[in-house]
């Protein structure tokens, strides 16, 4: 009785949304059949999952798009994606607390007494990978619901599978061989994810999982049945091909290459399954070594302001008082006032005093050094602006020059902005005694400076020539006066 109930309880989501249909404002459900849309979705679900990652969501709503469409051609294709999301929803019971379907049966107990207890179940599951994707999985349930083999042992319905397609085979009998090869393929899936399952408990906990005899066993097993199916499905293959090659029917030919995908990935499956098999010891052994010298589990730290604080500050007067009371009690703990002995006392007043020194150590000087200023400016981008700033003949605007610099260098227009203010006051005097020839000279003459940096006065920049010193009247070069006027004559 509770297997037959259990087995009635998978296929109550799957109705349900046919009855609940009709409460949908935005949609005209009744030509849609919610649950034959249920069964392609876990269809594809199933098939699109592999042994460490399942199905994307968008993926599998894509692919069960043409089956929606195909029961209201008429409608728009939102209103069939949209029905696809809700069943697709509805599926992972979106809504409830823990995403699961509850079904209340009852059993006869020991004592002859009906006793009520309840089922919880999933068809399908949303999982996150190691790298923040969300996908699908489906669960037992939901291949058995699909499948139609509720509640059966996965290695008894797979070698009946087998036997039945390759009696369906030689017989001709595509059409029923390929639904039994589909068969065949989600209970391949199944006994993979049950050894998925108890790898994944064995990382978390290497000791929920019993290693020393129910592991193994299912290893062995598993091993055992990948080798029988290997040489089952390479000799339906044979047949597979002989029978799409020979046949002249178009479609018995193609179902025939149908079935030959099906099962290539059934062997492809076989070998993913075998390879997780080979590193199933490996992994119990590594997850062993690294949970035994990770030290013991820490507890979570509370959080004192989201969890303790703001709930404090809600609540009234009176209860608030008692959960501070509480806090502190427990956070300042028990203080233990120490009570001397006399002995003790004695010792302390009749020992020598330790000399110490009033200042403590010397310490020693640091040794510092000055650090160096970075410069502003490359040494390319001061020759830059050296053959910029070299104007011969005619002056130039400081407009022009920036706008040179500004193709050349983002940065060079700063460095030749600065020279040329500093050309505005060019210290005559220092540039003839340090025997310079020519001198940089800047010169306002009342025109705006345009320029999307910089502001002020579109000065004239031009190289000024320098007379030599003068020996003559016992003085040490000419008049600072005569040769700024000088300057000015010749810019």
């Amino acid at each position: 009785m509770t297997r037959r109930m259990k087995a009635l309880a998978c296929t109550a989501p799957l109705h349900d949304l046919d009855t609940r249909k009709g409460l949908l404002e935005w949609v005209d459900a009744d030509r849609y059949q919610m649950a034959e849309i249920a069964l392609h979705l876990i269809d594809q679900v199933t098939i699109a999952m592999d042994f460490d990652r399942g199905a994307d969501h968008e993926l599998v709503v894509a692919r069960t798009r043409p089956f929606v469409a195909a029961q209201a051609p008429e409608r728009d294709s939102t209103e069939h994606d949209r029905v696809a999301r809700w069943v697709l929803d509805n599926l992972i019971n979106v809504g409830s607390q823990d995403r699961g379907f509850e079904v209340v049966y009852g059993s006869m107990g020991a004592g002859g007494a009906y006793e009520r207890r309840t089922w919880t179940f999933k068809l399908l599951v949303e999982l996150a990978s190691a790298d923040g994707d969300v996908y699908l999985r489906s669960t037992d349930e939901a291949i058995n619901v699909l499948v139609g083999a509720l509640d059966t042992d996965v290695e008894s319905a797979q070698e009946a599978a087998e036997t039945k397609l390759e009696a369906l085979i030689a017989g001709g009998r595509l059409s029923d061989a390929q639904a039994l090869a589909i068969e065949a393929r989600l209970r391949t899936i199944q006994y993979a994810d049950r050894l998925r399952r108890q790898l994944e408990a064995t990382r978390r906990d290497v000791r929920s999982v019993d290693w020393a005899r129910e592991v193994p066993d299912l290893i062995d097993e598993a091993l055992t049945h990948v080798a029988s199916r290997f040489r089952a499905e390479t000799s339906i293959l044979t047949n597979i091909t002989t029978a799409r090659d020979e046949a002249d029917d178009p479609v018995h030919k193609r179902k025939a290459a149908e079935l030959v995908d099906i099962v290539k990935e059934c062997v492809r499956r076989h070998s993913q399954l075998q390879a997780h098999l080979q590193r199933a010891g490996a992994t119990f052994r590594a997850e062993q070594d690294r949970q035994q010298f990770s030290g013991p589990p820490r507890r979570e730290t509370v959080d004192l302001f989201g969890q303790l604080l703001m709930p404090t500050l809600a609540l009234p007067v009176a209860d608030a008082a008692k959960v501070t009371g509480a806090f502190f009690r427990a956070g300042t703990g028990v203080a233990v006032h120490g009570v001397p002995r006399l002995i003790d006392v004695v010792y302390l007043l009749l020992a020598p005093p330790i000399e110490r020194d009033d200042l403590g150590e010397e310490l020693p000087d640091p040794d510092l050094a000055a650090a160096a200023d970075p410069d502003v400016f490359s040494v390319e981008q001061w020759d830059e602006a050296d053959r910029l700033l070299t104007v011969d003949g005619m002056p130039r605007r400081l407009s022009a020059l920036l706008a040179e610099a500004r193709a050349a260098d983002p940065a060079l227009p700063h460095l030749i902005a600065l020279r040329v203010l500093h050309a505005v006051d060019p210290g005559v005097s220092g540039a003839v005694r340090q025997g310079d020839e020519r001198v940089l000279v800047a010169v306002d003459d009342g025109t705006v400076l345009d320029d999307p940096e910089f502001g002020g006065s579109d000065l004239l920049v031009g190289l000024a020539a320098l007379a030599p010193p003068s020996a003559a009247g016992g003085e040490e070069g000419s008049s600072t006066h005569e040769q700024d006027d000088e300057i000015e004559e010749v810019a």
